[in-house]
């Protein structure tokens, strides 16, 4: 802790980014890498203690198994709606193989249920920004998404989560081609100061 200070710490949240996976090199990230994002989400804020965050890392031949089935559930659920785009199906079947790793994001419901629901999202949430500034300290990209099959209740058990789980979304990893530039409005436009 000796060498952060709160510029340093400021400095490096600022120059966190969304890299996507068409900006991946095809480069394989080091696995201790990805163990070391685990562990850091380990450590997020947790209410209560339940810490709810559950994660199921794909890599090599994982990535063709998860491409493969949320694909086909796509093109199942959306052939009996009606509402197949081969174009969808797809992208869910090849943008997976440009990703170094991707990690599915989920949130198990305390038993109890004695923490609000939010509080458990909140939670998950938090243990996913660690694994986003733990990557980018390794310049590793990441990309936080909600697609594909996150929203499917039949997904739920290929992610090892129970029907009042929650499943939310995927962290995609690859090893960026360049280091985008950041882009936000100022802070003051969504701030509201209360003090009388």
């Amino acid at each position: 802790m000796a060498n952060l200070t709160p510029q340093s710490i400021s400095e490096f949240i600022r120059n966190r980014r969304s890299i996507y996976p068409a900006m991946y090199t095809g480069e394989k990230v080091p696995a201790n890498i990805v163990k070391e994002m685990l562990e850091n989400a380990n450590w997020a804020p947790t209410h209560r203690l339940t810490e709810p965050w559950r994660f199921v890392v794909f890599s090599g031949e994982g990535i063709k198994t998860l491409a493969n089935f949320q694909s086909e559930l796509y093109q199942k659920k959306s052939k009996e709606s009606g509402t197949y785009d081969e174009s969808k199906f797809e992208k869910l079947k090849n943008k997976p193989l440009l990703c170094s790793h991707i990690i599915g994001i989920g949130m198990a419901r305390d038993p109890k249920e004695s923490v609000p629901e939010m509080e458990e999202i909140a939670a998950v949430s938090c243990a996913v920004q660690n694994m986003l500034l733990t990557a980018s300290a390794y310049g590793v990209g990441c990309y936080w998404g909600t697609g594909g099959v996150t929203f499917y209740e039949e997904a739920k058990p290929f992610f090892g989560l129970k029907p009042e789980d929650k499943f939310l979304g995927f962290l995609y990893l690859g090893m960026p081609k360049k280091w985008p530039e950041g882009r936000r409005k100022p802070i003051a436009d969504k701030v509201k100061y209360v003090k009388d």
